[in-house]
């Protein structure tokens, strides 16, 4: 029987393994991926916002090649703080079910049975993309997560969305060499809430008619080699090699239903917890992260949700006490 499990092995996962560890508790860190998941599936070229600073956990410096580091360096980081602490990880295991036995939690994982005292939600939202829900979803031409350009050099690129991922992927398959790329927005217009200095850029590069944007439009199906486009204007079929669904992400809403943790019935369906200790309505259940914010995606980050373990170890020695 652990003392607590930790569901998610993010940065903020590994920030509740090292205070449990601090503190003997029986503990463990378990997640249906890789170590930090979620980073790895960032393009190969990505550089955070934050500086390497705000990206500490347990004590570890971080250092980096520049003010803000990229996406290698965060990996190679989060590696060495493993090994430094010595965390307790559980790789590559699913939580299939769970069952809340009153006294403790029972875990059903791929691996078997885990049983604990409290559990810590802390799974991000990166790993759900939102679906099309559209025939031909399924091809493997379709992604939901773009890692670089090369493999899209002197494709025709169809992109689904107006959002700042969607942004980035349309300029960097079109500088480098895409044999076509369209933008399939929704709205009437790029995002409000692009980057600034990113901004002009694509909307110059639509103007000037090297990316193509159909606005007030959407994706309806998917082919082999084409792709139904459907607009004011009717319908449309263009060639197409790959569609880059950038649509969003969603939190892990199933197991926060199965565990009965309430959520507020608000646009973002953030939920239930007591920011004091980060427990939920539901005893013994913690959430940490960018969980939090539920479909507030931009609310918690790494720098401002690092304190969520303290909280959560703190409240958890209190009432063992």
């Amino acid at each position: 029987m652990k003392d607590l499990l930790i569901i998610g092995a993010g940065p903020i996962g590994l920030a509740c393994g090292i205070e449990a560890k601090k503190n003997d508790l029986d503990y463990l860190i378990i997640d249906k991926g890789m170590l930090v998941n979620s980073i790895f599936n960032y393009p190969v070229n990505t550089t955070f916002f934050s500086t390497s600073d705000k990206l500490e956990i347990g004590d570890i410096p971080f250092i980096s090649h520049n003010v803000k580091p990229t996406r290698t360096e965060a990996l190679e980081y989060y590696r060495r703080v493993c090994d430094s602490w010595s965390l307790n990880l559980d790789l590559y295991n699913e939580v299939l079910d769970i069952k809340n036995k009153k006294s403790y939690f029972e875990l059903n994982t791929q691996n078997g049975i885990i049983k604990s005292k409290r559990i810590v939600i802390c799974t991000g939202f990166y790993d759900i993309p939102y679906l099309l829900n559209i025939p031909g979803e399924e091809l493997d031409k379709v992604l939901h997560y773009y890692n670089e350009s090369h493999p899209y050099y002197k494709m025709n690129i169809a992109i689904v969305g107006a959002g700042n991922s969607a942004v980035d992927v349309a300029l960097d398959t079109y500088r480098k060499g895409a044999k076509s790329v369209t933008m399939i927005i929704r709205e009437k217009e790029i995002g409000k809430n692009i980057k600034y200095w990113v901004k002009p850029d694509i909307i110059n590069r639509i103007e000037s008619g090297e990316i193509i944007a159909h606005y007030e439009s959407e994706l309806i199906e998917i082919k082999e080699k084409t792709i139904i486009i459907k607009s004011s204007n009717g319908q449309k079929e263009i060639e197409n090699d790959f569609v880059l669904a950038m649509t969003g992400y969603q939190p892990n809403y199933n197991i926060l239903k199965k565990l009965g943790v309430k959520i507020n019935n608000d646009e973002f369906k953030t939920p239930i917890f007591n920011e004091r200790t980060m427990e939920t309505n539901v005893g013994g259940v913690f959430i940490a992260g960018v969980i939090c914010g539920g479909l507030k995606t931009n609310k918690w980050f790494i720098e401002n949700s690092r304190d969520h373990s303290e909280k959560i170890i703190s409240s958890i020695l209190k009432n063992n006490s």
